[in-house]
């Protein structure tokens, strides 16, 4: 998912910095190709914190169960966006999300205080983004559900999608993101701008699918 996000930004003009757990040295490859990406944005590999401190929105996207490690500081009151599910037999158990006393569009918060997380791109396939994407207006074009407490925020992500291909349809607060997480109607399938609403009402907590 990083990958495919980074490819479509500098693909739209944007200057990208990716990171992950290994270290930059072990991104080259990557960088090589997003240079060669047709566009006029740039990329280089850089550690979490360098990533964090360079992005005015930055998107995380690693596994649920390393959420703990981004770096909470240089993120302060930037746009963060959470693209993370919850796969048990990857993560591990997690509490908070097994009772259900938050979700996995709150956790980031939680982690973040100070950040604008807005919750997107956890519902399609990476392979999609950079495949599936259409030009604004387009009948039919696919829209991505979002959800964040920052109305500012949200607007910004929203724009960013649009630039990427699809539309997107505003879920609520953070609270209410766990409507397009992984096992709901609104995850996965691809909808238009009228769809996702009903698959987004339809959703059901763990709890009451037992």
């Amino acid at each position: 998912m990083g990958s495919q996000v980074a490819r479509l930004a500098v693909a739209h003009g944007y200057d990208v910095v990716v990171s992950n757990s290994r270290g930059p040295e072990t991104l080259q490859d990557l960088v090589a190709e997003l240079g060669d990406t047709e566009g006029t944005g740039t990329a280089r590999a850089g550690t979490a914190t360098e990533a964090a401190e360079a992005g005015d929105v930055v998107v995380v996207t690693i596994p649920l169960k390393s959420i703990e490690s981004v770096p909470a500081e240089p993120l302060a009151r930037n746009i963060v966006v959470d693209t993370n599910n919850y796969y048990p037999e990857r993560d591990g158990q997690v509490d908070v999300l097994d009772n259900e006393a938050t979700t996995t569009a709150e956790l980031p918060q939680d982690l973040l205080p100070e950040s604008h997380v807005v919750k997107a791109f956890n519902n399609i396939h990476s392979g999609d983004l950079t495949t599936k994407g259409t030009a604004e207006g387009t009948p039919g074009r696919r829209a991505l559900p979002i959800a964040g407490d920052s109305a500012d925020a949200k607007q910004a992500v929203a724009e960013l999608v649009s630039e990427f291909g699809f539309d997107t349809v505003d879920a609520g607060a953070l609270a209410e993101g766990w409507r397009f997480q992984r096992d709901t109607p609104g995850y996965g399938p691809a909808f238009d701008v009228d769809q996702p609403r009903d698959a987004l009402a339809q959703a059901k907590r763990y709890a009451d699918m037992g």
